[in-house]
């Protein structure tokens, strides 16, 4: 007897399908999972490129994605927050010190204690502790050395009368009354007259930081080379009674006096002087200057000069040519051309010495090192000058104008103004302050020398900041 459900089966015909083992819907099954996965990707594919190509048409390029944008997003917000919150409580960082014959290395010193904050507060040593606890006083007074102090362009704040001893008391009223948070001092040591450590305190607490000590630059050095000018030179000579003080500070030997053929003239041989242990690198040069640029009509106020031993006149009438215009520029002459003017061991600061000097003065935009000096159309042309100033005093001003010539194409050009010098001090000056106290300063030259030359035998290696 036949089976109902095949016959019901083999009327619908679907029994063939059964009798072969093949599914008809089977085959539609096993097509479109294929078909799916080739056609994903080229969906995706064409959607990409249509809406990149929109993407790139429509939204302005700096508003386009780029690799980096939103760690670079990131970063620049957590740079706006470190900044807001620094405004409202900034790092302040102190230094402090005596600053006699304000020179680069103390700029530098600046500089890296500012580095390491945001506010740079100067502590200024008067020169009644100077002389206590050293045995002399500073070759500039008070008034000088705030002057130069407060001209360099990472101070933001300077501390007169502060003592040279930095007692815990002293200490604690700088964290609260000054609100400083890191004493900073160089490498070098810094003993009291007990012999213990200055910051000894500071250290303790956590909250001292160092820096390197610029090397090849010193109050000492400088005293030195300064007098060595004064047995040859005829701008800085003093009363041949004083030279035993030059010939000491310089540590050079007697002058050998030869006779010349065919007249009776005598030929000096060069002196023997101190040791420099100053190493120029362009990376000094970067770090001092800020790259500022004048901008769009700007009145570039041009001044040159030698800038010999930066002192409190320098300054002053930096200041003054600055009020004239926007930008100041200042020219430095070179080393030969000084010489030829001032004669034997001038300048007394080598160019590069004498370009971190002025690169660090707070008035300062801009220095051309090794210009010319007389003044050339050229010259006014390349840096767009508008005004070409000199002040009335200098170190040969006494001797009347031997430098004529030197302003023609500014006069001519009714761009040159001479300005009165607001500050009498030269450097010729201070020579002659030292040599007029001669036995103070040779007990102190003998004392810092020795300690220079410990530090030279003794030094570590220090990354500079």
């Amino acid at each position: 007897m036949a089976d109902p459900v095949a016959s019901d089966l083999l009327r619908c015909g679907l029994g063939a399908a059964t009798t072969s083992g093949r599914d008809p819907d089977s085959w539609s099954d096993w097509l479109w999972w294929p078909m799916l996965m080739v056609s994903a990707p080229l969906a995706a594919t064409a959607a990409f490129w249509v809406s990149r190509l929109t993407y790139k048409h429509f939204v302005p390029y700096q508003y386009q994605y780029r690799p980096g944008t939103i760690s670079g997003w990131v970063a620049k917000m957590l740079q706006r927050h470190a900044s807001r919150r620094r405004k409202v409580q900034p790092i302040r960082v102190y230094l402090d010190g005596c600053f006699d014959m304000m020179h680069y290395g103390h700029a530098n010193a600046l500089r890296q204690a500012k580095v390491l904050g945001d506010e740079l507060v100067v502590g200024l040593i008067p020169d009644s502790e100077v002389e206590r606890c050293k045995g002399s006083k500073p070759v500039l007074c008070d008034e000088e050395r705030l002057l130069l102090v407060d001209a360099v362009k990472w101070v933001d704040e300077v501390l007169t009368g502060v003592p040279y001893e930095l007692s815990p008391e002293f200490t604690q009223e700088l964290f609260t009354k000054h609100r400083i948070d890191y004493i900073v001092h160089g490498d070098d040591p810094c003993l009291l007259p007990d012999g213990t450590d200055a910051y000894a305190y500071a250290k303790k607490l956590g909250r001292f930081r160092m820096i390197k000590r610029t090397e090849g630059v010193s109050t000492t050095d400088i005293v030195g080379r300064m007098l060595t000018c004064t047995r040859v030179n005829k701008f800085v000579q003093v009363d041949p009674a004083r030279n035993e003080i030059a010939r000491k500070f310089s540590e050079g030997g007697e002058l050998e006096v030869l006779a010349s053929e065919g007249n009776g003239d005598a030929a000096r041989k060069p002196q023997k002087t101190a040791v420099s242990h100053f190493m120029p690198t362009s990376r000094r040069i970067v770090q001092f200057s800020e790259g500022r640029v004048a901008k769009p009509n700007a009145k570039i106020v041009y001044i040159d000069g030698a800038f010999d031993v930066f002192h409190a006149g320098h300054v002053a009438i930096l200041k003054e040519a600055k009020a004239l215009g926007d930008f100041l520029l200042v020219g430095l002459h070179g080393d030969e051309c000084i010489m030829e003017r001032r004669g034997p061991h001038m300048p007394i600061m080598n160019l590069h010495e004498r370009s971190l000097s002025v690169l660090a003065c707070k008035f300062v935009d801009e220095v051309i090192i090794g210009v010319p000096p007389n003044i050339t159309e050229d010259l006014i042309r390349t840096f767009n000058i508008s005004l070409v100033v000199r002040g009335t005093l200098s170190e040969t001003s006494h001797l009347g104008p031997e430098e004529a010539g030197r302003y023609d194409v500014a006069i001519g050009k009714g761009i040159y103004r001479e300005i009165e010098s607001p500050n009498a001090t030269t450097t010729g000056s201070i020579i002659r302050r030292i040599v007029e106290n001669n036995k103070m300063y040779e007990a102190r030259n003998a004392k810092k020398s020795a300690g220079e030359n410990s530090y030279y035998k003794d030094k570590k290696f220090i990354q500079e900041l």
